[in-house]
């Protein structure tokens, strides 16, 4: 998504809410216009501010958000659990467009590696016992997010009334979609983990960008004629986003 934020100063601080120490970083941003929390895995707490924003009032804002920061380091380390094994593992759930499906595991009869959905089942024909099993679920991961986000960014630029340069299905490591001054449209195969109205946010959310390549209130508008539940999915998807970040490229290492 759209990202023209410009950094002037970083600083680093220590804080204390409710026995906790807890470091975070302080960004001055001539593009903020109001203060901003960001949590990810790798770099921990950062506190945006606008450029007029008293850095000593940093302290108190972050403990009115106490319940928040705190809240969001626990949900990190419950999903980095998650995260500890390498290889997918047969009769292992993984999700699927919001719901978990069980991985079963057989020996192909044929000359290719297959996969099948069957109900909530996920059914992999492997030839090789010596294959990778989170490759080949990768790769279906894939097919069938291009073929889905196709088959949304299709729909969603009639309704929209915009024209793109082309769709590609990437594995990026923090976003979700983005779009470029050019028109090129990327989209996160990892989006086949979240439920279908949450990818629809996201298709909506970068195709208003060739109409407003900003997140300005004429932005936001356009969204919103197109998806009226823009607050609720795009809250959704924040949920996601740790694991997003955790998974550092794949969706189960």
């Amino acid at each position: 998504m759209v990202n023209k934020r410009l950094t002037l100063l970083t600083t680093e601080d220590k804080i204390t809410l409710n026995d906790r120490i807890i470091s975070y970083k302080v960004k001055r941003s001539t593009r903020a216009k109001r203060v901003r929390l960001e949590m990810r895995p790798e770099s921990g707490l950062t506190v945006v501010i606008p450029k007029v924003f008293g850095i000593r009032r940093v302290p108190n804002m972050l403990r009115e958000k106490q319940n928040w920061i705190l809240g969001n380091f626990a949900n990190y380390n419950k999903v980095q659990s998650r995260f500890d094994r390498t290889e997918v593992e047969a009769n292992t759930a993984i999700r699927y467009l919001g719901r978990e499906l069980i991985v079963i595991t057989e020996e192909s009869k044929g000359k290719t590696d297959c996969v099948r959905l069957e109900q909530d089942r996920l059914i992999v024909s492997i030839i090789s016992a010596s294959k990778k099993l989170n490759v080949i679920l990768e790769q279906w991961y894939r097919i069938q997010a291009a073929i889905l986000i196709e088959e949304k960014v299709q729909k969603w630029s009639v309704k929209l009334n915009v024209s793109h340069n082309g769709v590609t299905i990437r594995g990026q490591k923090t976003r979700w979609g983005s779009c470029s001054r050019k028109g090129s449209l990327s989209f996160n195969w990892k989006l086949l983990m979240v439920p279908e109205p949450v990818i629809d946010y996201v298709v909506i959310h970068e195709l208003a960008h060739l109409r407003e390549m900003n997140h300005s209130k004429r932005f936001w508008q356009l969204v919103a004629e197109n998806c009226s539940r823009w607050r609720e999915l795009r809250k959704r998807l924040k949920t996601h986003e740790v694991e997003l970040a955790l998974s550092k490229g794949t969706l189960w290492q």
